[in-house]
């Protein structure tokens, strides 16, 4: 599984750490980050379910 964040398009909504909060975190701007070692999606099941929650599709989530 590959995550993509577009950062420039985040605007601190928070639905990504609401959605899978063992993959997504906010840093102090609000954006959202990926917690360490959960780059390839792992850590919460409901990673697949962060781009369809995302308001503005800031997060991308596709298999490898």
């Amino acid at each position: 599984m590959r995550i993509i964040i577009d950062r420039d398009r985040c605007i601190g909504a928070g639905q990504c750490v609401l959605t899978a909060p063992g993959a997504f975190t906010q840093d102090d701007d609000g954006l959202v980050t990926l917690l360490p070692g959960h780059e390839d999606g792992t850590g919460d099941p409901n990673v697949r379910y962060v781009p369809g929650a995302c308001p503005v599709q800031a997060v991308t989530v596709s298999d490898d």
